[in-house]
């Protein structure tokens, strides 16, 4: 079973990242307190795979943290998202449709010059999403692809 293991999200543009246990989603503006989801509707939340993050600071020879990467949710134990495009997630009670791949931004270069390359592949970069039904979420809740 797939399981939701962190949040974060950015409240200023090139601004500090934030976790937090828990969090509300909303259909109007994404992650709480997160500038980019009331910005873009196909990308109001962006989710990364653990395993992903960890395959690609390993390619760097990195040890970083999965917040430098600047998504929204960090999962674990979900299959690969790679043309995921049109499928839902569900985590908890939210329902978020993939709208597609979260491509490397330049920050992941400013970060280490090799980070852009390593996220590349397969969509290890992540995913954006658009918010089907919001709710609350917090560490542990289940994750499942759904079609």
């Amino acid at each position: 079973m797939a399981t939701l293991i962190g949040i974060a999200f950015k409240r200023q543009r090139r601004g500090e990242v934030e976790s937090t246990h828990a969090t509300h989603i909303s259909v109007s503006a994404g992650v709480a307190n997160d500038r980019v989801g009331s910005l873009s509707k196909r990308r109001q939340v962006t989710v990364l795979r653990a395993e992903d993050w960890a395959a690609a600071v390993a390619d760097v020879g990195a040890d970083l943290s999965w917040t430098v990467r600047r998504a929204n949710l960090l999962v674990e134990g979900l299959p690969a998202l790679i043309a995921a495009t049109g499928q839902f997630l569900m985590i908890g009670g939210v329902k978020l449709l993939i709208t597609g791949e979260c491509d490397p931004c330049s920050r992941m270069g400013e970060i280490h010059m090799a980070l852009p390359d390593a996220l590349t592949p397969d969509w290890r970069g992540g995913v954006t999403c658009t918010v089907m039904n919001g709710g609350d979420i917090a560490f542990g809740d289940n994750v499942a692809i759904i079609s």
